[in-house]
């Protein structure tokens, strides 16, 4: 079992930044995509922006420029830089993770964590 934990998130004023961690322990043998989803309130989880294992990217429209994602394999971390927020960016941020375990494939999710963007 993988289990990810999300940091960094918080209350930030419009134009500000933060950056998002996620650490996965567990038995990992291969990572593949790493990637950070939001939600906000009575919205869908959508794909914020995603890395592979060849270290290509990939972001939602709303986002380019403004953000972005990076990872340490070494230390099974991925993270997201966020820049110029906005209060549309305002949600709950999730960890994803998918790779193989010791016998077979895994995909994981985190709890999350807030960003919230308001003056």
């Amino acid at each position: 079992q993988v289990h990810l934990v999300e940091s960094g998130g918080g209350l930030v004023q419009p134009g500000g930044s933060l950056k998002l961690s996620c650490a996965a322990s567990g038995t990992i043998y291969e990572i593949y995509d790493m990637a950070w989803y939001r939600q906000a309130p009575g919205q869908e989880r959508e794909l914020v922006a995603l890395v592979t294992s060849t270290d290509s990217t990939k972001y939602t429209s709303s986002v380019k420029g403004r953000f972005t994602i990076s990872r340490d394999i070494a230390k099974n971390m991925v993270y997201l830089q966020m820049n110029d927020l906005k209060p549309e960016d305002s949600a709950r941020y999730y960890c994803y993770v998918d790779g193989r375990g010791s016998d077979e494939d895994f995909d994981s999710w985190g709890q999350g964590t807030q960003v919230t963007v308001s003056s």
